[in-house]
């Protein structure tokens, strides 16, 4: 047997027959039928259209995104949804009429008594707009107009993993692709030398562990999996080159590798062989330009001082907020922060501070910094965690003390930015801020909504995988009209 031949198919199953084939003339005709829309579509949205799947649907509003995703939970009731009603009746049961029999986690469900507790922390109205905001947020208080506040979002997930899961992925399940794996496949990158989609975590945090699945690729294409950026001297693992391999080495390397792969994919068509060598050419290129992205030292002290004193420490929520606007300035299209600590199951009036006075005024100078430099009109920053906290104390309620376990019923989160109006708050909680009773908004619908700013119509972006069809909203979610600018 010629074993020198680049088409050896010995090994040739009939699932890499099936495999080739449908990406032959099957990907062919349907790359054909997902641009036909191209064919009508104006001048303006074929300007936008940056792959061969038709995406975006429409002209989007947003360019590019900035999550800063509070991991744990914040609690509602001490930074936003104000309710007096709490406060004077500090101590007093829950009303078995807002209780409702709604699902309790294992931490409280055994408690004989649920008192309610009312924010220890002063709330002011703010700005032209009126938001109600608690004074652990002074910095955030200061741009108030620039914010709108969703007060009325609501989850079916009681606990962090599948809660963070849902509302990163659209599903409480394992294994879905995340929203930055959705635009990054959708959209593609506008910058070639840096990932579409980039994660920073701040560092020694503690609380609910947060899992790569969060911001992985799922069934998509690997290289739309997010990219980590640590603090410190390697920024992306297993970047740098071995000691003894030259730049002029590796590209040798990655181009006969490149050309074996080639080989290879024409024998058996495995889309992910592709997704290889283009995450090894990507990794060729970051050798460049993470460094300089990542290199903060010629930021002017103004700038420090905007963001606070953190932002000179590596890893830190300010400097990783720093590094977002930097990232953003380089198109890239979804940058993704989680910040940790914030699941108050004991002592919330004491470590919420701690929470606010990290995220507080780098939140707020990220805002102001993009909107100097002209970027929030085409980026949208959003804030917020996986669900809300309760409305009576896990636990002893004190004097001086309380705690607040996970609440799915109802959350605020914020967003600042392109398509985004701007000083408004939308929905409403009742008295007890415990039920939603004016305009609630899905996990699904947030997702929506965020899709639609990228220009995208979420029923219609789906990705067939093991026989179905799936999308970042699953099978339900409504687009918030009013909240669009």
């Amino acid at each position: 047997m010629n074993c020198n031949h680049n088409h050896d198919n010995s090994n040739y199953s009939r699932r890499d027959f099936l495999t080739k084939t449908t990406l032959g003339i099957g990907g062919i005709s349907l790359a054909s039928m997902l641009n036909t829309e191209n064919i009508f579509a104006s001048e303006k949205i074929q300007s936008y259209k940056p792959n061969n799947i038709g995406l975006p649907h429409f002209v989007p509003k947003v360019k590019r995104v900035i999550y800063l995703f509070q991991s744990g939970a914040p609690s509602q009731l001490d930074l936003f949804d104000h309710k007096p009603l709490l406060n004077k009746m500090n101590g007093e049961e829950i009303p078995e009429s807002v209780f409702g029999g709604q699902r309790l986690t294992g931490m409280t469900a055994g408690q004989n008594s649920f008192p309610l507790a009312g924010s220890q922390f002063e709330f002011k109205q703010h700005g032209n707009s009126g938001a109600w905001i608690s004074d652990l947020m002074p910095h955030i208080s200061k741009i108030s107009d620039e914010l709108c506040f969703i007060k009325s979002m609501h989850t079916e997930a009681i606990n962090h993993d599948p809660a963070v899961t849902f509302i990163q992925t659209g599903s409480q399940i394992p294994g879905r692709p995340s929203i930055g794996s959705w635009l990054s496949y959708g959209l593609g990158s506008d910058n070639k030398n840096l990932p579409g989609f980039v994660v920073l975590i701040t560092k020694d945090k503690y609380g609910q562990p947060l899992y790569s699945r969060s911001w992985g690729n799922g069934f998509l294409p690997s290289q739309h999996q997010g990219v980590q950026f640590r603090s410190g001297k390697n920024p992306v693992l297993y970047l740098d080159n071995p000691p003894g391999v030259t730049k002029g080495l590796r590209k040798e390397q990655l181009d006969f590798l490149s050309k074996m792969q080639k080989d290879r994919y024409s024998d058996i068509g495995d889309p992910e062989i592709l997704s290889r060598i283009s995450q090894y050419e990507m990794a060729f290129r970051m050798q460049t330009s993470v460094p300089e992205v990542m290199d903060i030292s010629n930021e002017p002290n103004s700038i420090f001082e905007m963001y606070g004193e953190d932002s000179r420490k590596p890893g830190t929520f300010a400097a990783n907020c720093l590094l977002a606007r930097r990232l953003i300035e380089k198109d890239v299209r979804f940058v993704q922060l989680y910040h940790q600590g914030w699941d108050h199951h004991g002592d919330l009036p004491k470590n919420i501070k701690v929470q606010c006075k990290e995220t507080d005024q780098p939140t707020a100078a990220l805002i102001k910094d993009l909107k100097q430099r002209g970027l929030l009109e085409d980026t949208l920053v959003i804030w917020g965690g996986e669900f809300g906290r309760t409305n009576y104390s896990q636990g002893q309620l004190t004097e001086t003390n309380y705690a607040r376990d996970h609440h799915p019923s109802c959350f605020t989160i914020f967003m600042a930015g392109a398509g985004i109006k701007k000083g408004i708050t939308y929905g409403k909680t009742d008295e007890f801020g415990y039920n939603i009773v004016e305009n609630p908004v899905h996990i699904h619908d947030f997702q929506a909504t965020l899709m639609h700013l990228m220009g995208i119509d979420h029923e219609k972006f789906t990705f067939k995988f093991q026989g179905r069809r799936y999308r970042l909203t699953d099978v339900h979610g409504n687009l918030v009209k009013d909240i669009l600018s």
